[in-house]
């Protein structure tokens, strides 16, 4: 690695001049340099310097660099949500593009600081990866490679089993119980006046009252107590572990949370980062000379193929959606009644509060709740979007529907949970036989059954109990069940 070289410095410390003059708010950045083949190690490592020794690494490094090397994708910059945060441009990069990844970079940093979903991460996870690697590597030096390896992968084939909201969520702390367990309760009593009492209450009615607190009372409570989503934490709680599998689970499961908001936020993130380097770029930053390289770059990074989904393009689209629509007050009551084509199209009120209005969505909206809001179906005709699905007749992906709602569902359900299935504890003790029992909350679309039987498997080898699964296949219930050896399945 290395620092930035004094005409690059100079040229972030103008950019970021020009980024605070328009209200961005970040925190320190540190730039650094680095070749191509050292750019791919820190993308393989997820933007991180230094991760824990796995397999999967040195794999996506090999994609990374084959996709170079044959000139089917290059790495301009990374940046990682720490405070500070660290950036790195790729050396031989041109000065035009050295410009433009720093703007952007400062858009994506001040998204880490201001949004919401990212204010419960750790802002020092720079050294968080770095001890990780270190206790894992401890791990390894001790129990061997293969044996420690063997559980990080499954434990990384559950790592979206998380609940991406419970950092958000206070739990109120259970009240302490004024008896004890092994006090019996207070029995209750049909009310009645003092010389009817005997008769209202007789002494068998209160008995069998009795016992009947005593066996609710000792009656095996369900653990949880409600289905859980953060499968990790209950098996961090519940599954029988050694001390160095529940470091390794929760090293995982810290990690997963860590990455989480990036993933609620990708079209935001890269949407606000792209409107940024764009107004500074076109506005401050660029010289006469530049000009026809940096939209010649720029548009290398907007272009969208025909079918696929740019989040850059989609996401800067929509901010300047949103400022246009409150620069021109189209919104509110009197807009939304509004049915006059040709008076919407002439729509202005020249309120001007498209600027505030873009800071604040980028303060309190995730993906989900950005596309529900503001994909208007102006917006959805204006940029010719569309939906496809398999023609099974052709064997290929068709346009399915240009239609707003239909092309809006679609969008959303992609983005709900990341596009992956809702998973939920429902009993540590299924059937009384200490088995783990999970429900898959169905949304319209089955299990991959391969990807649910590979689930099972890494379930089992944490919780060392057969694991069953309820889930649904074709509009019928199925419980998939694997004991250690076989995978059953059978109507629920």
């Amino acid at each position: 690695m290395a620092s930035l070289p004094t005409y690059l410095h100079d040229i972030q410390r103008e950019i970021e001049g020009h980024g605070r003059a328009y209200g961005l708010d970040f925190w320190d950045i540190e730039f650094e340099i680095l070749d191509y083949k050292r750019m791919q190690e820190v993308a393989a490592f997820g933007g991180f310097p230094v991760r824990y020794p796995h397999w999967r690494f040195g794999m996506e490094f090999e994609h990374l660099t084959k996709s170079h090397v044959y000139g089917l994708s290059q790495i301009y910059e990374m940046v990682i949500n720490n405070n500070p945060a660290y950036a790195y441009l790729l050396e031989g990069n041109s000065l035009v593009d050295q410009k433009m990844v720093i703007a952007h970079v400062l858009g994506h940093v001040d998204f880490f600081k201001n949004n919401y979903f990212f204010s419960k991460t750790n802002r020092r996870m720079i050294d968080g990866m770095a001890n990780h690697a270190t206790r894992i590597r401890r791990h390894m030096e001790r129990l061997g490679v293969e044996k420690v390896e063997s559980f990080v992968d499954a434990c990384l084939s559950l790592e979206n089993l998380i609940d991406p909201m419970s950092p958000f969520i206070v739990r109120k702390a259970p009240e302490r119980a004024e008896t004890t367990e092994k006090e019996t309760p207070e029995i209750p009593r049909l009310r009645a006046k003092g010389y009817m009492d005997k008769f209202i209450n007789p002494p068998e009615y209160l008995e069998t009252q009795r016992k009947k607190l005593e066996r609710e009372r000792d009656k095996p409570r369900r653990n949880p107590p409600e289905p859980e989503r953060d499968v990790l934490a209950f098996l961090l709680q519940n599954a029988p572990l050694e001390s160095w599998e529940r470091d390794v689970l929760e090293i995982i499961r810290d990690e997963a949370y860590y990455f989480a908001p990036q993933r609620q936020t990708k079209i935001m993130n890269e949407g606000w980062a792209s409107y940024w380097h764009s107004r500074i770029m076109t506005e401050r930053a660029l010289k006469a000379s530049e000009i026809i390289d940096y939209a010649d770059h720029n548009a290398g990074v907007m272009a969208t193929a025909p079918g696929q989904w740019n989040p850059y393009k989609v996401g800067v689209e929509l901010f300047r959606h949103i400022e246009e629509r409150w620069d021109k007050g189209r919104f509110g009551r009197e807009w939304d009644e509004c049915r006059n084509l040709d008076e919407r199209r002439a729509w202005d009120r020249r309120l001007g509060l498209g600027r505030k209005k873009i800071f604040e969505v980028r303060k309190y909206y995730s993906d989900v709740t950005f596309i529900d809001e503001f994909f208007t179906e102006e917006f959805c005709q204006e940029k010719k979007f569309f939906s496809f699905a398999l023609n099974e007749r052709s064997g290929n992906y068709e346009i399915d529907s240009r239609e707003f709602q239909q092309v809006k569902h679609k969008i959303l359900y992609q983005l709900t949970n990341f596009g992956e299935p809702f998973i939920f504890v429902e009993d540590s003790n299924h059937e009384n036989r200490g088995e783990l029992l999970l429900h898959h909350r169905h949304e319209g679309m089955d299990l991959d059954g391969e990807h649910a039987r590979a689930t099972l498997t890494s379930l089992h080898r944490i919780w060392r109990r057969p694991v069953t699964l309820l889930t649904a296949f074709e509009g019928k219930r199925k419980a998939l069940r694997f004991d250690g050896k076989d995978h059953a399945e059978k109507a629920a």
